[in-house]
């Protein structure tokens, strides 16, 4: 499955998800520190303007990042009081009814995800003062969906993982950060969240992560 694929895949499967939240969803916390689901749902809608804005933004200088090294890592863990952060909780209140929130995401979203599968894998476009192909945003991206596709449902009952192949490309992508495979024992699903300090190891799962556990977790932003 190509970029452009995966990326729409992994994008309409947490844009369903989010359409299927009742109201009382949105007040349930979210994987991501100090971020309740609403917060974090406004945070997509800015994710998916993003998007947008750099596929509108080619580049004539030569890529500086891929779909791996786009990511930044911190030892710090996140608070949510960054002044981002907290900004994204303010404009999540804002819009009161969740309706109006997922109306929101459905439109720009939708936006987001057919610029990308009308866009030339191979032209460069800027972001963050960097330089990548869409082919590389996007694959970037993947990464960025499936994880908040897991922040989305850490609280929520009977909640639908995000789509295999995302989950083994993002797996394949933190590897290749962490510079060392997951054990073959761990679920692409645990492989993320241990990963990236969403959830601490068992000590089992310590235990067979042997030194790579002493580099964990790896935040990424």
């Amino acid at each position: 499955m190509d970029h452009a694929d995966l990326f729409s895949r992994s994008w309409t499967a947490l844009r369903t998800a989010v359409a299927g939240l009742r109201d009382e969803d949105f007040a349930r916390p979210s994987g991501c520190t100090g971020w309740l689901v609403r917060d974090l749902v406004c945070h997509l809608v800015i994710d998916a303007q993003d998007v947008l804005i750099t596929l509108a933004t080619p580049s004539d200088r030569e890529p500086t990042r891929d779909a791996v090294t786009y990511w930044e890592v911190s030892a710090t863990p996140p608070t949510g009081e960054d002044p981002l952060d907290a900004l994204t909780v303010r404009l999540a209140a804002a819009y009161e009814d969740p309706k109006l929130l997922m109306f929101h995401l459905d439109d720009v979203g939708s936006a987001a995800g057919r610029a990308a599968l009308l866009a030339d894998p191979a032209l460069k476009v800027g972001t963050r003062d960097e330089v990548l192909t869409v082919a590389d945003y996007l694959s970037a991206y993947v990464m960025e969906w499936t994880l908040h596709h897991l922040d989305l449902i850490a609280h929520l009952p009977d909640p639908e993982l995000p789509p295999a192949q995302g989950l083994t490309r993002s797996r394949e992508m933190l590897e290749r950060i962490a510079g060392s495979p997951f054990p073959a024992s761990f679920h692409d699903r645990d492989a993320l969240l241990v990963g990236t300090g969403r959830r601490a190891p068992t000590e089992a799962e310590r235990s067979e992560l042997g030194d790579l556990a002493a580099r964990l977790p790896l935040r990424l932003g």
